[in-house]
């Protein structure tokens, strides 16, 4: 018997030894060491940022041309840029020369991008924390983070591609809204690169909203602001305008905001006179940049304020090159289209204006078909205020 069981009660044993017995064994230790490894594994993984999750992106590595040197020490004359091959033949016969044209090299980029566009849905709105109650309705905030409603509720374009050469066009569809059929049409047909912008007035906004999102279509809101010859041209109730007391066109402002979620920022309707008067234009930039809201215009407006107003702000707008169906027939949005990629491949971008009628959403479909074949890359309207663009 060891000493040590003389010294204590019978069939009793120390804390420590006590603890000893029921030490785990080596077996189940490792089973819990492999599964403890596999848990923190995969919440690694889940960590990690996947800026294209959804962009499919393949990239390309070309080598570079080589120089292709031969044997001879002296430059060839230039009647000897041809090349002679002699053909075998059996023994006894004349060899055969044959002769063989130099290739012309082609010159290629060493590293291409190849970037697919899918229709995936974007951000469900409203988004958590990017919504302010209010007696109009939801408007649109920044959240606790600091991160903004034009942020959260873009359509994603890798910033590769935005710093890219290749020309790229803006597409914005105006009207959306009005017409549920039209709308669902465009939200359905066309590709979720073009922009969708809608006006504050139709019945059902918000579910034809969360089918152009979820069609991965960004959307925009039309402002009504007062245009020249008003009232006898009115774009419609609650229409900001030039003269109008701050507090009764940021109440109107407010309320066009408030009538859906999911937009990242607004783009005029009609505005010639408003949009001519500074004063009238800071107070409505100054609360579109409180909520976080980009601001279009939507290029049928010869003379605007509106880059003065924003300069001085340090806020950043944008405005359209062109409205491409003015006449309205396919004819007409077909060459203005042209014209809109003469302008992306001269300056980089170019950005046009439409509205939601038929003819023109069957004409862009078409054009957009092609696009990419001519080089053409087709990207959203918050793109325009980002990278080398902004």
């Amino acid at each position: 018997m060891p000493r040590d069981e003389l010294k204590q009660p019978l069939h009793q044993r120390r804390l420590s030894q006590r603890i000893w017995e029921r030490r785990p064994r080596a077996l189940t230790s490792s089973y819990a060491l492999v599964i403890a490894t596999f848990i923190a594994g995969g919440y690694w993984l889940v960590k990690q940022p996947m800026p294209f999750a959804g962009e499919p992106v393949v990239t390309l590595n070309i080598p570079p041309l080589e120089e292709i040197k031969t044997a001879s020490v002296e430059p060839l004359p230039e009647q000897a840029q041809q090349t002679e091959t002699i053909d075998e033949e059996p023994v006894g016969s004349k060899p055969v020369a044959t002769i063989v044209e130099p290739v012309e090299q082609q010159n290629y980029q060493q590293d291409a991008t190849i970037y697919v566009s899918a229709a995936q849905p974007l951000t469900k709105a409203p988004a958590t924390g990017f919504v302010e109650a209010s007696v109009a309705g939801p408007l649109p905030k920044i959240n606790s983070n600091g991160k903004k409603p034009s942020e959260i509720y873009a359509r994603p374009v890798p910033m590769g591609l935005i710093h890219s050469e290749a020309p790229k066009i803006i597409i914005i569809l105006g009207g959306m809204g009005l017409n549920e059929k039209l709308s669902a049409k465009a939200a359905k047909e066309l590709p979720g690169d073009i922009t969708l912008a809608f006006a504050p007035y139709g019945d059902n906004l918000q579910a034809q909203v969360n089918r152009a999102r979820a069609s991965g279509h960004e959307v925009l809101l039309q402002l009504p602001l007062e245009p020249v010859g008003f009232p006898a041209t009115n774009p419609g109730p609650k229409t900001l305008l030039a003269d109008g007391p701050d507090d009764a066109n940021l109440e109107s402002l407010q309320w066009h905001l408030s009538r859906f979620t999911g937009y990242t920022g607004v783009v005029n309707y009609m505005g010639g006179r408003f949009l001519s008067s500074a004063p009238a234009i800071k107070p409505m930039l100054t609360e579109l940049r409180k909520r976080g809201i980009l601001f279009m215009e939507d290029g049928s407006l010869p003379l605007s304020a509106t880059d003065g107003v924003a300069k001085s702000m340090n806020m950043q707008v944008r405005h359209a090159n062109s409205v491409i169906d003015l006449d309205g027939n396919a004819t007409s949005i077909s060459a203005a289209l042209n014209l809109l990629e003469e302008e992306a491949k001269t300056n980089g971008m170019a950005i046009g204006t439409g509205t939601g009628l038929e003819t023109t959403i069957e004409a862009v479909s078409e054009w957009a078909k092609s696009a990419a074949d001519r080089g053409i890359v087709i990207m959203p309207a918050s793109a325009a205020f980002k990278g080398r663009l902004g």
